[in-house]
């Protein structure tokens, strides 16, 4: 999906040089620590900070979730005060005194480590030596420095142009004309601006370690190839930054309601014959059923969903089907040092292989009788692994008398079958919480979310919220 098919030619990933190239690949006590914490030792380098209308954070796995718009901001090459930050540090005195700021951001970080790093970037760093330059030449606090967003000239290949050079930057005085999309920094003032997510250098301020020679990242320069005669086209591609790509398709939708034909929409007529003042709907985007997550989108699917209900009455089954990260599949495809959770993509496939297989053996082998129509919706939990909620429907309704050859909630015995008995005592059995064990997760005000312990029952009831 990346590139198109094939139709997108990038240029191979450049083999970084020691002490990086040791430190992503090693094996030793020092490399470990490094990949472990990488995005911390990240963090000491960029030269923009990260924002977003909302972030959510969780501790139990590293998993990092944002609502809402991704911003990167900057602000003045030096600051008001003494107080440097982000592309700041790169000309505080010292080079001591660089490395000792970096080591406060983080107390994890190695000093050593740290200080290794900066004199790599200060060497390699193309965007490093552009600013130190432009920052020389600045004869006075009025005078800023300008990063182009495109620098490819009209007839040649933008593959010539992926490392920056001084000779972008550009000196003005404060007052001219600048593109929307230009990177303006200037010597000392207290704004911060923000770097628009299709400028080439977006990433590499962001992601020193990736981008270590701060090329180019995603920008509207890069063609694809015709298929067979290898010649540029004139469109643009979409990369693997997922917030770009929404961003790009809501400009899309934005710049493009009249192809949508967004004035046809029930909704909208609703709203100005329910409100009769136009001006009060402000300015209103309509967001297509294509677009992933819209109200549209889900409002959709629900209709669909409802009318299985409508046409076949209550599902008979509802099952859960959750994600085992330690599934042998999952760990086979790991590579070393890594763990689940570095790799979501592996987790994802593998679950939605399993889950295929699973309905597979539900509907086809007529596991509980012949299923008449099935659905599912899968949800991401908080811990970062995907699960799915089923239902499903039988050409024979389940009758009481039935529940107890479908639903088991006893222990295997050990001497009969003790495979099933450890995946049970493994993956079935809430807790240790309560009591024994305080900081379990489901633990909140000193009680089990869970409701555990339960008494235990000879009989299956419903209980209050209808779960049995």
């Amino acid at each position: 999906m990346c590139c198109v098919g094939g139709k997108v030619k990038l240029p191979d990933l450049t083999v970084p040089p020691e002490p990086l190239l040791f430190l992503v690949t090693g094996h030793t006590r020092i490399s470990k620590h490094f990949l472990k914490n990488i995005c911390k030792y990240n963090s000491c380098f960029q030269m923009t900070s990260f924002g977003a209308t909302d972030i959510v954070k969780n501790n139990f796995m590293s998993t990092f979730k944002v609502q809402g718009q991704i911003y990167h901001r900057a602000g003045s090459l030096l600051p008001l005060d003494s107080d440097y930050k982000f592309l700041q540090i790169y000309f505080m005195g010292t080079s001591n005194e660089q490395v000792d700021q970096r080591c406060r951001l983080s107390r994890i970080t190695h000093r050593a480590i740290v200080s290794d790093l900066q004199d790599f970037f200060d060497q390699h760093n193309a965007l490093v030596t552009l600013f130190r330059t432009a920052l020389e030449r600045m004869p006075a606090d009025n005078f800023a420095v300008v990063i182009r967003p495109d620098k490819t000239p009209n007839g040649q290949h933008e593959r010539r142009y992926n490392a920056p050079t001084i000779d972008e930057v550009a000196i003005v005085i404060v007052g001219e004309q600048f593109h929307p999309r230009d990177i303006v920094l200037h010597r000392r003032n207290g704004n911060v601006i923000r770097i628009p997510e299709t400028h080439r250098s977006y990433d590499a301020l962001q992601y020193p370690i990736i981008f270590w020679q701060g090329e180019d990242g995603y920008h509207f320069n890069i063609k694809m190839l015709k298929p067979g005669t290898q010649e540029e086209d004139t469109k643009k591609y979409i990369v693997d930054m997922y917030a770009k790509v929404e961003s790009e398709r809501l400009l899309y939708i934005h710049l493009n309601q009249k192809k949508l034909r967004s004035e046809e929409y029930i909704h909208l007529r609703d709203a100005v014959a329910t409100d009769g003042n136009l001006r009060a709907l402000g300015k209103m985007v309509i967001l297509p059923t294509t677009f992933t997550g819209s109200p549209r989108h889900m409002h959709e699917y629900a209709q669909d969903a409802l009318t299985y209900v409508r046409s076949y009455g209550r599902p008979d089954l509802f099952i859960t089907f959750t994600c085992n990260p330690t599934w042998d599949e999952i760990q086979e495809l790991l590579l070393p040092g890594q763990s689940s959770s570095d790799r979501h993509d592996i987790v994802a496939r593998v679950f939605k292989q399993k889950l295929k297989s699973f309905m597979n053996f539900i509907v086809n082998h007529r596991t509980f009788g012949e299923t008449r129509c099935w659905m599912y919706s899968i949800e991401w939990q908080k811990r970062g692994l995907p699960h799915a909620h089923i239902l499903i429907w039988f050409m024979e309704k389940i009758t009481p008398d039935k529940i107890d050859e479908i639903i088991s909630a006893e222990i295997p015995d050990s001497n009969i079958d003790p495979e099933l008995f450890e995946i049970v005592r493994k993956n079935m059995i809430h807790g240790p919480c309560g009591i024994i064990n305080n900081s379990s997760p489901c633990m909140k005000d000193g009680k089990c979310t869970k409701r555990y312990p339960r008494d235990l029952n000879n009989n299956t009831i419903t209980g209050e919220d209808g779960y049995p």
